[in-house]
């Protein structure tokens, strides 16, 4: 049984990753919030006992494309973009965990797509 589950809740992992954190990306991108293709929203998926597993979903806004030559070069942009922010996100998911653990690195894995209106971004967190 994974015994973080409880602790991130859809509510819980929007308080981590807002829904208006796609706006602020593309206002400071494109000096825009409607010139983007996709919503973001953070989801937990599982823990193995070493890491958490999250998942970055992007999904696409009507009457835009979320085109993949545009996702898959989200993952670096997305570790060192300041409004993203994936350092603040797993010292919140540091809090969250209390005395079950500790975090640890962290690492974004590779987009994919998992239908034409959606992708994902893995968030691996490890546990110390």
């Amino acid at each position: 049984m994974d015994q973080f589950a409880p602790l991130f809740s859809a509510a819980t992992c929007a308080e981590l990753m807002p829904a208006d954190t796609a706006d602020q990306f593309f206002e400071a991108l494109f000096g825009d919030a409607e010139e983007g293709s996709f919503d973001l929203e953070l989801k937990y998926r599982r823990s193995d006992g070493a890491a958490l597993y999250f998942d970055i979903l992007l999904h696409e806004r009507p009457g835009h494309c979320l085109a993949c030559n545009l996702t898959y070069g989200l993952p670096e942009v997305f570790s060192r973009h300041p409004l993203i922010n994936i350092n603040s996100i797993t010292e919140k998911v540091n809090d969250i965990i209390g005395d079950l653990g500790e975090t640890g690195g962290w690492r974004l894995g590779a987009t994919t797509q998992q239908n034409q209106s959606l992708h994902s971004i893995p968030l691996v967190i490890e546990l110390r």
